[in-house]
């Protein structure tokens, strides 16, 4: 499988802001958010923090063939009395690219690069507005 993981200089962020957009179409499925008056979502308001902070908050693309399907932002938490550890904050593969092992490939390669501890979390709900720090 051609899949590829890059990480997303500062000068390429808006490419993730504009997969986020679809991201955020996805969820809206489950919360009740809808575009702005632009036609756009909001953007998500810790993205900037991936090129500021960037030993612990590490964003990626993910693609295929040279076209971008996705996208996974990584954090490493070391948080005093908790134990430090690494934690996958976004996870997203277009809907075009699903169902074809992307999404397990894409989490053994992170795994495999950032080598530690991980909590690896599952929404077993659909979380309220305030999970993207929308309004």
């Amino acid at each position: 499988m051609d899949l590829l993981i890059v990480k997303v200089p500062k000068e390429e962020k808006e490419i993730l802001q504009s997969l986020m957009q679809f991201y955020f179409y996805d969820f809206s499925e489950f919360i009740d958010y809808d575009v702005k008056e632009n036609g756009l979502y909001g953007k998500y308001p810790y993205l900037d923090d991936y090129w500021v902070d960037e030993n612990n908050r590490l964003p990626y693309l993910i693609k295929h063939e040279g076209k971008h399907v996705g996208f996974v932002l990584v954090r490493y938490i070391d948080i005093e009395d908790k134990e430090p550890h690494f934690s996958i904050a976004e996870f997203f593969i277009m809907k075009k690219y699903r169902r074809l092992g992307f999404g397990k490939e894409v989490a053994i390669k992170i795994f495999g690069v950032h080598k530690g501890h991980w909590k690896v979390l599952q929404m077993e709900k659909m979380f309220p507005n305030s999970y993207f720090g929308i309004k």
